[in-house]
């Protein structure tokens, strides 16, 4: 049986430490959206961009070290949420983002974190697919361009970049694949239940 790590050298590992730093990256992008302008918008990007590339980091350096740990599991996608939830809230005061599609995101989340802890608590197994991960990749984009929203001009193209559509075309990918993946994982955890396959961890990808 392997070694339990405490509690305390959980919350100290690399990989949590990373989680931490997304967390308290959140009020420092929305103090930068609040006071809009141009260069701030800019500078909310670049930080919204480094706390996103420390959710792929922490992950990386827990399965490469052997860091992974309970808490992580709790805290990583937590984080995810509050800065997705956070950023497209702020989007949504500065009249960047329509409220239907926020609400379908965030009821989006709801669900499918609501039916997580069910399964997790019945021991159900879903099997992974790579939907969440898209939906991810879009959504994280998406918000990006929408934090820039304003057209720059870019040297390869005649005309200066709409941040903001190409957000919203985005935004609109992602929120499709949010819909197919949380219909998939409640699928899967119908068959789950139907099949009666449970293990004492429960995969998947939203």
């Amino acid at each position: 049986m392997a070694e339990r790590v405490p509690l305390a050298k959980q919350a100290v590992s690399v990989p949590n430490l990373l989680t931490y730093g997304r967390v308290l990256a959140i009020p420092l992008v929305l103090a930068l959206m609040a006071f809009d302008s141009p260069r701030n918008a800019f500078w909310a990007a670049i930080v919204f961009s480094l706390a996103s590339i420390t959710d792929a980091l922490d992950g990386w350096i827990a399965r490469r070290f052997n860091q992974g740990s309970m808490l992580g599991k709790f805290l990583d996608p937590l984080a995810d949420k509050l800065l997705v939830l956070a950023v497209l809230l702020m989007l949504l005061d500065l009249a960047r983002c329509p409220m239907w599609v926020v609400l379908v995101l965030l009821a989006r989340e709801m669900a499918v974190t609501g039916l997580r802890s069910v399964a997790a608590a019945e021991g159900l197994v879903i099997a992974a697919r790579d939907l969440g991960k898209k939906k991810t990749a879009f959504q994280m984009v998406a918000l990006l361009a929408l934090i820039i929203h304003y057209p720059y001009p870019i040297e390869l193209f005649p005309e200066p970049i709409d941040f903001h559509k190409l957000g919203m075309w985005f935004l609109y990918i992602s929120m499709f694949f949010s819909l197919i993946s949380a219909w998939d994982y409640f699928y899967g955890f119908v068959r789950a239940i139907q099949s009666g396959v449970r293990s004492e961890s429960t995969a998947e990808s939203a």
